[in-house]
């Protein structure tokens, strides 16, 4: 990280400077209007807030029901997109050093010569070689939540959520200027309660399946609950089951299924069971499921080996079910009229069943693609149009993760997944193993990607870095950074500020000609009134206030001096005009990890990778495309050229 650009400051470099008194939140005392209103301080709205709390300039408020944090319990798998997204965050070695790392996944089944007894069928590697630099992670629900709540209480306005604070209603004016009325009720830990009404420009409802924000925009949730009862404990235990500190799908021959997710910290494991199939109907169904019910399913799953709990820190259950609203915001339209005001995130939008892991991965992710686009609307380097494209790309996501859930739920019991197969058949265990091991890409969250659209360019010049698919996520490779020889990751240059990278890759050439098309794209960016940087910069600011260059030479960084290095890719900036000398690297030859043979990219002309706030590859250019480059960037931001 980097910090002192400004003076020196002694202290934690993560805690940014307050901006005032009047400016920073103190829970209970409601301004008349605020920038954004988040309603929940789940994951998905706590994420958005530790991104919204990166712009100083933005009000914003959480709005949460419970009378304080969560403690225990919800959701744990921790995809590794995730992670990589946690990295932008800076919270991504917390999480590493914290939490339970899913390496491989078992599977038991009935014995061939004794069904009544389970054995071991098989495992697989829980993710492929070279998927993503991060792993699977299992953490709880409370303590990701802890980390980001940091994350925003290091921001300038010091941001904290109001608990105790139930959201009644939200009323969204006629006139598109008009702020959204938004009506709450405080209750206090003492039980008295006070009625408020807070006006915000936006407002994002994170706030769960029964969410008010979704009603109060008439938006529904449409699906089936598909009749499965599932159960579900976090257990310290003393059991002989061999694999207990591995993630272990166990098949019974009459007793169901168990899914075994080992949890931080050693001792802890979680374990879902199948409680079996329910009649709809049934209003009673939850009275007679106890932790002790659950317990006993267990170990009817695990016989001939024993569970002894010792202690059950939390237990639920839930209905195998997925459900979708049709848009995520409060308007019908994408025409560019009408922008929307209203936004629901996560569980108020989209559910699903909880064994595929992608509940709470899938809604932070929902609200890292708004957050960035909120703030650029809000600082005025966008227009509203750009919040159009929120529903537009995370709605067709949702409908993806619920087609998954659907198929993976049935696999996790082992039945068939298609119309063409009889879904009472049930499949083997090699079966089982071989489908759950297809499944890799969806629950590491990497399967995602954003169709063409104002925010993503065409595929016309995807070969020139066939490793960086257009719509899919920054693949991160090994790089040296030039100025220290530091290896690091290069997409770990990217942080959730809600800058735009362009990392341009060189090609041959003579580094030190003003002719190499490095240097040729350089100066255009630096000196151009056409050049992106010139149009959509405010004047004043920072040269890579909005968009961040990141330069990757070939060659070895013993061969490259730094007067070679094109002077933007040096930049003066700061109060003091400091030079920023982590903006050039080259390959990481020493590990045989070029990022150019990694990344499919092209040696003799190299390329410009462009990449959104949110770690998305949107195009994929030549190094001598400028005007294509500055066209791209003209779809969605204002013009405020010097």
């Amino acid at each position: 990280m980097q910090f002192h650009l400004n003076g020196y400051r002694s202290g934690d470099p993560e805690l940014r400077p307050a901006i005032g008194e009047e400016e920073t939140v103190v829970p209970g005392e409601w301004p008349e209007l605020v920038d954004v209103l988040i309603v929940g301080a789940g994951p998905a709205g706590l994420l958005l807030a530790a991104q919204l709390a990166q712009f100083p300039a933005i009000s914003t408020r959480i709005a949460e029901r419970r009378q304080g944090r969560l403690e225990y319990g919800q959701a744990d798998g921790i995809a590794c997109r995730t992670v990589e997204m946690f990295q932008a965050f800076g919270l991504a070695e917390k999480l590493l050093r914290e939490a339970y790392r899913v390496n491989e996944t078992v599977f038991w089944g009935p014995d061939g010569e004794d069904p009544s007894r389970i054995t071991r069928t098989g495992r697989v590697q829980d993710v492929e070689d070279g998927l993503s630099e991060f792993p699977h992670l299992i953490v709880s629900q409370p303590r990701l939540q802890e980390y980001l709540l940091g994350k925003m209480r290091k921001g300038a306005r010091r941001l904290e959520p109001d608990y105790g604070t139930e959201v009644t209603a939200v009323v969204v004016g006629d006139a598109e200027d008009d702020p959204v009325a938004v009506r709450m009720r405080r209750t206090s830990a003492d039980g008295a309660s006070q009625e408020v009404t807070v006006h915000a420009r936006y407002v994002v409802g994170c706030d769960g399946a029964r969410s008010v924000v979704r009603e109060s925009i008439g938006r529904v949730l449409r699906g089936d609950s598909g009749n499965e009862v599932w159960g579900v404990m976090d257990v310290l235990a003393d059991t002989d089951f061999p694999d207990i500190r591995f993630k272990a799908l166990v098949r019974s021959q009459s007793e169901g299924e168990v899914l075994v997710i080992p949890r931080e910290g050693g001792y802890l494991t979680r374990v879902y069971v199948d409680l079996g199939r329910i009649a709809r109907s049934d209003p009673n169904f939850r009275k007679w499921v106890t932790s002790e019910r659950i317990v006993e399913a267990v170990q009817r799953v695990f016989h001939p080996y024993t569970l002894e709990v010792k202690e059950v820190s939390w237990w639920s259950t839930y209905e195998v079910g997925q459900r979708l609203t049709d848009r995520f915001d409060d308007v019908d339209g994408s025409d560019g009229t009408g922008a929307p005001r209203v936004f629901i995130a996560g569980d108020a939008c989209h559910t699903h069943s909880a064994k595929a892991g992608q509940g709470m991965n899938v809604s932070m992710q929902d609200t890292f693609n708004l957050g960035w686009k909120l703030a650029a609307v809000l600082e005025g380097r966008s227009p509203k149009s750009l919040l159009h494209t929120y529903s537009a790309e995370r709605q067709p996501i949702a409908q993806g993760l619920i087609d998954f859930d659907q198929r993976f739920s049935k696999i996790l019991t082992g039945r068939r997944t298609n119309a063409a197969e009889s879904d009472s058949e049930t499949l083997d265990a090699a079966e089982v193993q071989r489908r759950f091991d297809e499944t890799g890409r969806y629950t590491a969250g990497v399967a995602t990607r954003y169709v063409p659209s104002m925010l993503i360019g065409d595929t016309t010049h995807q070969s020139l870095a066939s490793g960086f698919p257009i719509g899919m996520r920054f693949h991160s490779a090994p790089v040296i950074r030039l100025a220290d020889a530091r290896p690091m990751e290069l997409g770990h240059v990217h942080e959730a500020d809600g800058r735009w990278r362009i990392y341009a890759f060189a090609g041959d050439g003579d580094r030190a000609d003003p002719d190499f098309a490095l240097n040729r794209l350089c100066s255009y960016l630096a000196d151009s009134d056409a050049s992106p940087i010139r149009r959509f910069t405010a004047p004043g600011a920072d040269v890579d206030s909005v968009f961040d260059l990141r330069g990757v030479y070939q060659g070895s960084h013993r061969k490259i001096d730094a007067e070679q290095v094109h002077p933007l890719l040096l930049p003066v900036k700061g109060t003091l005009g400091l030079k920023d000398y982590e903006k050039a690297f080259t390959p990481d030859h020493d590990a045989g990890r070029d990022i150019f043979d990694l990344r499919g990219i092209d040696r003799q002309r190299g390329c410009m990778v462009v990449v959104r706030p949110d770690q998305y590859v949107a195009h994929v250019l030549p190094l001598d495309a400028h005007r294509e480059l500055t066209e791209f960037f003209g779809r969605f931001m204002y013009d405020v050229a010097r």
